[in-house]
């Protein structure tokens, strides 16, 4: 139930590579993870309701989407069948017997476990791994591996309707990473203290035997690492920290930096990803590969042969000289340091900002003051109606105008527009040649990216 979510969509495939016959359902079904389904040949039926379980299923996996009064969810109720939430299952299947590799935080997680895997997957250790976002190369975001290991992004979102606490609390995490930890998830954690007291729970999972690495600036992790028992070790940019790299160097096709240990030279890296978060993404991962065993060289190689996630920092293609970048950024940081990464790879060349207001928590005002910040990085900025707004109080409502307004204020060309159709219009008759357009959304956005290459 709720089948085309990033991670039920793999679980389904993971299931269905073991044997087991799948169905689902969904309402918000659109690509990549409905052709995902298609192509896996799994049946989504669209819409919920009681039919959907006659025939009775010898097992119902219900997504964090589905609501208590989703009708679908009465009738699994008035039946009494047997169902488990996605973390449950994903533990119950597939990590019997394996070594849980856990990143977690408010940024970073997908890019990072992703590196992770590949990385493991070039050295021959075939990791099992789900991760939230599809790799390229790989074209689907999970693997069941033959190997020791289990990469698995931790997310601290809800488990399911009977069950209200973090995901990750499920992933019985051995080696694990903690990028940050930022105030997110409007809909489910009051403040910023709730969320960390999810994450310090995270850590008192790691047994004696285990490795957390920290992110060493972040004064909400520092905070919360008392309540680890394993090992922990931490990275930055500062030599003050444990693993740190210096001589960053960002040029079109990534970026290279060194890594060194306690002030000592470990390893140069070539990476093909861009900005200084993506630096400390690989970092976090070195100490993690060196208690696996792996060499420094192996490391390298690993480092250079990722190709990427599809939505991060994603070329969609160019036309008549326009670049078009697909990002999954949402929260004000991850639009920051996005903006300032595709400007360290096209420094020369004019920023379009696309930005649509999309989830739970940025369709709430929480971060009215903080987006023109984040978005004040792009020469031009164009920003979307936030999509369902009437399901937000009014009074908690996010302002797209004001966003826009302020900008404007500032002195950045910004433009307001009610929905994706008025914003492709504008970009028609705007972009030019040299242009770069970094498209951000954690949703569909109507297909704008390949609409807007379509007309170019």
């Amino acid at each position: 139930m709720g089948i085309c979510g990033t991670g039920m969509a793999s679980l389904a495939g993971m299931l269905q590579e073991r044997g087991y016959r799948i169905t689902g359902s969904d309402q918000a079904v659109y690509p990549p993870m409905s052709t995902f389904l298609e192509n896996l040949g799994i049946p989504v039926r669209l819409g919920y309701g009681p039919e959907n379980l006659n025939p009775p299923p010898d097992l119902v996996i219900v997504g964090n989407v589905i609501t208590r009064s989703n009708p679908e969810a009465q009738e699994l109720i008035r039946q009494d069948l047997p169902c488990l939430s996605l973390p449950q299952a994903l533990g119950h299947f597939f990590l019997e017997g394996k070594i849980p590799l856990v990143i977690t935080g408010t940024h970073g997680k997908t890019t990072t476990s992703a590196l992770l895997a590949s990385i493991l997957d070039q050295a021959g250790l075939s990791p099992g791994f789900m991760v939230g976002g599809l790799l390229r190369g790989y074209e689907r975001n999970y693997q069941l591996g033959r190997g020791s290991y289990f990469v698995i992004e931790g997310d601290e979102y809800d488990t399911a309707f009977f069950d209200k606490g973090p995901k990750f609390l499920h992933y019985r995490p051995h080696l694990a990473v903690l990028t940050s930890i930022e105030f997110d998830h409007a809909d489910i954690y009051s403040d910023l203290n709730a969320i960390q007291s999810a994450f310090a729970r995270f850590i008192a999972l790691l047994p004696e035997t285990g490795l957390l690495l920290a992110h060493g600036p972040d004064p909400q992790i520092q905070e919360i690492l008392p309540r680890a028992v394993c090992t922990v070790e931490t990275y930055g940019l500062e030599d003050r920290w444990d693993w740190t790299a210096r001589e960053i160097r960002t040029r079109p096709t990534g970026t290279s930096f060194n890594v060194y240990h306690r002030g000592r030279f470990f390893q140069g890296f070539e990476s093909p990803l861009a900005g200084e978060h993506n630096v400390l993404n690989t970092v976090a991962l070195v100490p993690l590969l060196a208690r696996i065993g792996l060499s420094p060289e192996t490391m390298s190689r690993g480092v250079s042969g990722f190709q990427g996630v599809h939505r991060r920092q994603e070329v969609r293609g160019v036309k008549a000289g326009v670049t078009v970048i697909d990002d999954f950024a949402h929260h004000p940081t991850a639009v920051r340091e996005t903006i300032r990464a595709i400007r360290d790879q096209y420094p020369d060349r004019r920023l379009v900002a696309v930005f649509e207001p999309r989830t739970n928590t940025s369709r709430r005002r929480i971060f009215q003051a903080d987006y023109p910040v984040a978005l004040g990085g792009a020469d031009l900025v164009v920003v979307r109606e936030p999509p369902d707004l009437a399901k937000i109080a009014e009074e908690e409502r996010f302002s797209s105008k004001r966003l826009v307004e302020d900008l404007q204020g500032a002195g950045r060309p910004a433009f307001y527009f009610p929905d994706t159709e008025g914003i492709l219009d504008f970009l028609r008759g705007s972009v030019r040649t040299g242009d770069v357009v970094l498209i951000m959304s954690n949703g569909g956005f109507d297909r704008i990216h390949q609409r807007l290459l379509d007309s170019l």
